[in-house]
């Protein structure tokens, strides 16, 4: 299926809705975009699955398009039926849509809403696609041989902890952990001093397979509902002691935080282009590649890091840009690809599973997704306006995610944000 099958008419940009703020040319949610999530609205304390639509959320069971209020009944969803809800979302919420009266009733504030994980997520798996972000950092830590053998053949992920992924809003704890220096003869427990962010985006899986069934290469994509951003806060001096021989662990299991909303893959179907690769690296094997995910595998997905810390926010100052990089030109494999090799052994991924792209960083030194490769190791500080300067995060630092899609004929549609900041340490 080619990229202009996948268009339709809920992807017009001449689309204008009743829902007044969704026709903002700078809002992220216009009627071409529609993206799912949880909600709790005004005085209620049930989850309820929600689109968002401008600055409002539409309650979809509330008007009838949904079965229940849990979302777990539009992931499973078959692609017709989602493309079947799309278009009736769509055209309901259009100008003049017979469907506005009855479903004025149920719209709600994002301003005055909890919005919650876009999903329950049973299961966290978290890859390691960026191929900038894996040469720079390999460069870091062994000059000789940044990529290892496997790197161009195997898409590289580990287990993540699923129980501390936080909606976007969260605060946590500057986490502890073992720690050891060249200098010291022997670790110690300490808090980090090596606190980073991840820019990465985060596939939420819809229909799910049994154990023991592979999910073929030309149909893996079916099988995701959507993406959203994901933060996977990362401790780089205890990471640095502890993973070596199976990987992360405490580095990276203390919190994960994740946007509230899942832009589905039919939303982003007008910003799809053929994957690229550096030259003259490998195809990939044959239960890797199929003709159409090469030919439209990639999205176009322009992202951005801010930090805002607490002196700006005292001083009633706006978050500084860190970084900006772009999904297709980061990722080495594509979404197929990762869905199709985590299930080539048998595994079984239920619906809500996420997804974790690792950090998308681009081919320029300024555009890379973490601070571990912004400053060297903490070698070369950031220096942020009105005096202030970064190696790694202190107490009250906060760190944002946005992502957003453009393309000459379309509708800018985005992502909202993700919103994570540091507490200090609990020392029990």
């Amino acid at each position: 299926m080619m990229q202009g099958s996948l268009i339709d008419p809920t992807h017009d940009a001449k689309l204008v809705s009743w829902v007044d703020s969704a026709n903002d040319p700078e809002s992220d949610f216009p009627p071409q975009n529609l993206p799912f999530g949880r909600f709790k609205g005004d005085g209620d304390g049930r989850w309820r699955v929600g689109v968002a639509i401008g600055d409002q959320i539409l309650d979809l069971h509330g008007c009838g398009l949904c079965p229940s209020p849990d979302i777990h009944d539009l992931l499973v969803a078959s692609a017709p039926q989602r493309r079947g809800l799309r278009r009736k979302l769509s055209e309901g919420l259009q100008l003049g849509s017979a469907q506005e009266s009855a479903w004025r009733a149920h719209l709600h504030a994002q301003a005055t809403s909890v919005l919650g994980l876009p999903c329950e997520i049973r299961d966290y798996t978290d890859f390691y696609i960026g191929i900038h972000h894996a040469s720079a950092v390999g460069k870091l830590f062994r000059p000789d041989q940044p990529l290892l053998p496997n790197y161009p053949w195997v898409p590289i992920g580990y287990h993540g902890r699923a129980s501390t992924i936080q909606v976007s809003g969260s605060h946590f704890h500057r986490p502890r952990g073992q720690i050891k220096t060249a200098q010291q003869s022997t670790p110690i427990l300490a808090p980090t001093q090596q606190l980073d962010f991840e820019l990465e985006l985060g596939v939420v899986m819809g229909h799910p397979n049994l154990q023991g069934r592979s999910i073929p290469i030309a149909i893996a994509e079916s099988h995701a509902f959507g993406l959203t951003l994901f933060n996977d806060w990362s401790a780089r001096d205890i990471q640095a002691w502890e993973y070596q021989p199976l990987g992360p662990f405490l580095a990276k299991s203390f919190a994960s935080t994740i946007s509230p909303w899942i832009v589905t893959l039919e939303a982003l179907a007008p910003f799809r282009q053929v994957p690229s690769r550096p030259h003259g690296t490998p195809a990939a094997l044959p239960y890797l590649n199929d003709p159409c995910n090469q030919a439209m595998g990639a999205f176009d997905i322009d992202l951005e890091v801010l930090l805002q810390t607490s002196a700006m926010r005292a001083a009633g100052r706006p978050a500084h840009c860190l970084s900006r990089s772009n999904f297709a030109q980061a990722a080495y494999w594509t979404i197929g690809q990762l869905i199709a090799h985590h299930t080539v052994n048998g595994c079984s991924l239920a619906t809500g599973d996420l997804l974790g792209t690792g950090t998308l960083s681009g081919p320029l030194p300024e555009q890379a997704g973490c601070l571990l490769e912004l400053t060297q190791r903490g070698q070369r500080p950031i220096e942020l306006p009105h005096g202030e300067s970064r190696t790694f995060l202190i107490d009250g630092d906060q760190i944002t995610l946005r992502a957003s899609c453009t393309r000459e004929g379309f509708r800018r549609i985005g992502f909202g944000h993700c919103t994570g900041q540091v507490d200090p340490a609990r020392i029990e």
